[in-house]
């Protein structure tokens, strides 16, 4: 438009002087005048050329400029899985400049949808509160609109979690708000670790009381046996009859014994949560084990109950830590004969497959309530407090399993008895 004005300005001079040439009759110096006029208009195209040169490139610099940060706008934004979006109050139109939902399948857009219809996808417990508010800020009764919600999914029933701002960005001459401008985000990464913060505090409050319960009831384990061997120790000198001193002495050894499995229970568990056992694998047959095991326990059976084995061989070898795989069948037939009055407690193995073995216990005891049958695992738990034990065995007895590369799961009912299995690899 400029250069057309200075074009025109340059052919009218060069009319002008020509006109007055031939008015004052100075035809001889009109070639020269005009020579002068066409370089001064030259001179005039060539310094807006140079002029709009240098304007035009200021402008493709800008235009450079706003398309490396519209860019990184983008960029932020996307990464921020955050949407800016528009509010039409008059048509109920939402309108969005970047929405984060047309980049993943995963999401609802809502782009172009009515204020009515782009609520549908809304938890049905979140739905009202939304509209209500939004309502709110669209009628001026309200001058900021901020809410937390869960989208569903149609197609495949999941759910994700979104937070929206929004504000009234122009109000028409009555003061009514006619146009919202807002923001809203996927916050599905806060939400999980929300989650995981909320978890992990339960599991640390969990933690505390059952630490606390377990210096309570390992003070009273502990006490037990202790009082009775400072008790028998300090009436032992006195008793004449040898008969009654080896009885005194046997119940010295047997708490002491007691004592012993609670320190090395504490141990135990505390050594390999550290990483501080290590395995140690050798070769040996798995029935001379077990047949070990349960002859640790044969006399101390009650009347009612009888011990009995079904090996699923004659002898089968295994290579594993021997150490801890008989750890874990003391705890489990241990644990056993705590529960079990009457009936028997079977131990036995199946036949391997493909390379592992399934060694189980099997009681005819109270049983477990089906609530109690995951915590039994936890450190500390126990089912009925007025069974003797710290509360640590069953809990070694997954730690154990799972350092050999195996694990330990039960089956009970109550009144009916129970089976734990552990399932290692062998070789």
């Amino acid at each position: 438009m400029r250069f057309g004005k200075y074009l025109y300005f340059c052919t009218y001079m060069i009319n002008l002087t020509i006109n007055i040439a031939l008015d004052i009759q100075f035809l001889n110096m009109l070639p020269h005048v005009l020579l002068v006029l066409v370089i001064i208009s030259l001179g005039v195209v060539l310094w807006y050329q140079i002029r709009a040169g240098k304007q035009l490139k200021s402008e493709l610099q800008m235009l450079d400029k706003v398309g490396k940060h519209n860019v990184e706008y983008e960029f932020v934004l996307g990464t921020m899985k955050l949407s800016i979006w528009h509010l039409d109050v008059k048509t109920g139109k939402f309108t969005f400049e970047h929405d984060f939902r047309e980049k993943g399948n995963n999401y609802i857009n809502v782009d172009g949808m009515a204020m009515g219809d782009s609520l549908l996808p809304l938890d049905p417990h979140d739905t009202e509160r939304v509209r209500q508010s939004l309502a709110d800020l669209c009628d001026g009764h309200s001058s900021a609109y901020h809410e937390i919600y869960r989208v569903l999914v149609p197609y495949d029933n999941s759910f994700y979690w979104e937070e929206s701002y929004a504000t009234v960005a122009a109000r028409d001459v009555d003061g009514k708000p006619v146009k919202i401008v807002g923001t809203t985000q996927c916050i599905d990464d806060r939400k999980a670790l929300e989650d995981a913060l909320v978890k992990a505090r339960n599991r640390a409050e969990e933690s505390d009381r059952l630490k606390t319960a377990f210096i309570a009831n390992m003070s009273h384990e502990i006490r037990t046996p202790l009082n009775a061997i400072v008790g028998f120790t300090s009436v032992l000198p006195d008793i004449d009859n040898e008969e009654e001193r080896k009885s005194l002495l046997d119940l010295i050894h047997e708490n002491t014994q007691k004592l012993l499995r609670i320190v090395d229970d504490v141990v135990n568990i505390s050594k390999i949560e550290s990483g501080q056992e290590q395995l140690v694998m050798t070769t040996f047959d798995l029935n001379t084990l077990l047949a070990e095991a349960m002859a640790v326990f044969a006399e101390k059976l009650p009347s009612g109950v009888k011990l009995d084995i079904s090996f699923a061989q004659d002898a089968l070898s295994i290579t594993t830590d021997m150490i801890r795989l008989s750890t874990i069948a003391n705890h489990l037939i241990s644990n056993a004969m705590k529960f079990t009055q009457q009936g028997s407690i079977v131990v036995g193995y199946d036949n391997p497959v493909d390379g592992r073995v399934c060694i189980w216990v099997r009681d005819t005891g109270k049983g477990i309530a089906e609530e109690n049958l995951e915590r039994i695992f936890e450190r500390f738990y126990k089912v009925d407090e007025f069974i003797p034990g710290a509360g640590l065995g069953l809990s070694i007895c997954r730690v154990m399993a799972s350092s050999l590369g195996g694990s330990v799961t039960v089956e009970s009912k109550l009144g009916e008895g129970s089976i734990f299995r552990v399932d290692i690899p062998i070789k």
